[in-house]
């Protein structure tokens, strides 16, 4: 019998002890994150493909100006396979007025904010204004500036658009050609899908004829801009400050926007003091004095200086200064450097670089490497992806970039989910120019957990150009690409020059086989 109970004693401990343990034992193996995507979105009326951005988790539409935004028809909402989604928004009519959350949930739960984008075109404009209309479109709030000489009792509309066109009504009606009192504030009801918002137009009196409220002076442009009623001669004249002969700018080098004139002087000398006076009629504004920057070269446009260290070209002297790099550091991983010199130039005489998409790999295993070439540093491998500093520090504004280069295209036959649909389709090279206000370069990372590409819609970018071909050139043509500024007045902090045998080669999507050479580029300072 004292047997028997130390053998049920021991059984007892035993299962005791097997529901005691797990309770023990820590369980330390992280768990798995799948993210949840929105994969496609559509609605009705819009005007542009949305936006998915899968690191930040947001979806936007583009809607057309007519479209009632509190009544948008989701057309295509699609996520993740097998992931769940409240609320589902196929089919469903959808006030975008507000950002609207969407839970997309599967192993784990990812909040979505999917907006809207609607511009709708709004102007007013009045005879005789003296510079831009302010509009305030939130605060429905209109400014015109008109002359002191002006009878703002009686003010003739040249142009009224304060929604969208053919269904918005106003009240009281008003059109081009119709008078309105702006000695005080003139109220109007605007009306749209069956909302009404009222607006107010305010005046206010300039005692200067004409104003200048910007000059600003390039390597060997300079930009003005000026203020005066737009219904007067206005313009500009301008002269070295050691001449005393003016020279009047012609007016087909200066744009005109209701009261606002912007006038482009080229072809100047660089390191020049300049005086630059705005008119209107027989009123002249304040002479205004600036001086012309210098001029930079382009370090090492010509490709001639490379050296090897070990797989790895480099396009750079071994003892020189560093100004361009490759994604050779990447591409020699797993196979040879794929940017490398090349005696094939336009003329003939010294190197250029060639730049090759291939698959990079060993026994099928491995990514597409587009050949590349740009300002900056590659920093370091990120698995099979890499991290690069973008940018070169640079303070003057060059106008165009110029240079030569020859394409070969192949069909993409690698993409990545985002780029599915140019399967088959021929590949483009791409060279691209900006000028930005970083303050330090700007880190490239083609790792989607953690991607982060330039972007030339960024606030940071002052001017941008570029260049895409998807076709065979035959041999070398040479390019000109014209930056396009947004601001004539930001002073630039670095400049990035990106040459890549594949447009899409960030997101390892091209053409094996696509070959690109570029050779003497260069900068230009004047129009």
């Amino acid at each position: 019998m004292l047997k028997y109970y130390s053998v049920a004693f021991r059984t007892l401990a035993v299962v005791a002890l097997l529901f005691i343990l797990p309770s023990c034992i820590k369980n330390d193996i992280p768990f798995p994150r799948i993210p949840q995507y929105i994969t496609a979105i559509a609605v009705q009326d819009q005007i542009a493909p949305a936006d998915i951005d899968n690191e930040k988790y947001t979806a936007t539409v583009y809607l057309d100006e007519k479209t009632d935004i509190r009544k948008v028809l989701v057309t295509d909402f699609q996520v993740t396979e097998d992931a769940e989604v409240s609320p589902d928004l196929e089919g469903q009519t959808v006030d975008f007025s507000k950002p609207v959350p969407v839970m997309v949930s599967g192993y784990q739960s990812y909040q979505w904010i999917v907006s809207a984008v609607q511009n709708i075109e709004r102007y007013f404009t009045v005879q005789g204004q003296i510079g831009e209309t302010e509009l305030d479109a939130i605060g429905h709030r209109i400014i015109v500036t008109l002359p002191e000489s002006a009878d703002r009792s009686a003010v003739k509309i040249n142009s009224i658009k304060l929604g969208p066109a053919d269904i918005t009504s106003l009240s009281p009606e008003v059109a081009p050609g119709s008078s309105i009192d702006l000695s005080k504030p003139f109220r109007i009801d605007v009306t749209c899908h069956g909302k009404t918002d009222q607006w107010s137009i305010y005046s206010k009196v300039s005692h200067d004829i004409v104003t200048t409220s910007e000059v600003t002076a390039w390597s060997q442009v300079i930009w003005a801009v000026a203020n005066a009623p737009e219904d007067a001669d206005n313009g500009f004249r301008y002269r070295k400050a050691s001449d005393t002969e003016w020279i009047t700018v012609p007016k087909e080098n200066i744009t005109f926007s209701q009261g606002t004139f912007t006038a482009c002087i080229p072809h100047l000398t660089p390191l020049t003091q300049y005086v630059v006076q705005a008119y209107s009629d027989t009123n002249f504004d304040a002479e205004v004095s600036v001086t012309t920057q210098s001029t930079e070269i382009l370090p090492d446009g010509s490709f001639d200086q490379w050296w090897q260290n070990g797989r790895i070209w480099c396009p750079w002297n071994e003892n020189g200064v560093k100004f361009w790099d490759t994604g050779n550091t990447g591409a020699a991983t797993l196979g040879q450097s794929n940017s490398v010199p090349s005696d094939h130039t336009p003329d003939g005489t010294g190197m250029a670089a060639r730049l090759d998409t291939k698959f990079v790999g060993i026994a099928g295993i491995g990514k597409l490497a587009a050949g590349n070439i740009f300002t900056g540093n590659f920093i370091k491998v990120d698995g099979t992806n890499g991290i690069l500093d973008f940018g070169r520090p640079w303070n003057v504004r060059p106008t165009k970039l110029a240079g030569f280069f020859e394409y070969t295209t192949a069909p993409i036959n690698y993409v990545s989910s985002e780029y599915e649909y140019l399967r088959g389709r021929p590949d483009s090279c791409h060279i691209y120019i900006a000028v930005t206000d970083w303050t330090a370069p700007f880190q490239i990372r083609t790792n989607p957990k953690n991607r982060q590409l330039f972007d030339p819609d960024s606030p940071s970018v002052i001017a941008y150009g570029e260049l895409v071909c998807g076709e065979n050139t035959g041999g070398y043509k040479p390019f000109e690409i014209v930056l396009k500024y947004r601001s004539y007045s930001r002073v630039p902090s670095y400049i990035q020059i990106t040459c890549s045998a594949s447009k899409y080669g960030d997101f390892f999507t091209g053409g094996a086989g696509a070959t690109l050479y570029v050779d003497q580029l260069s900068l230009h300072y004047d129009y």
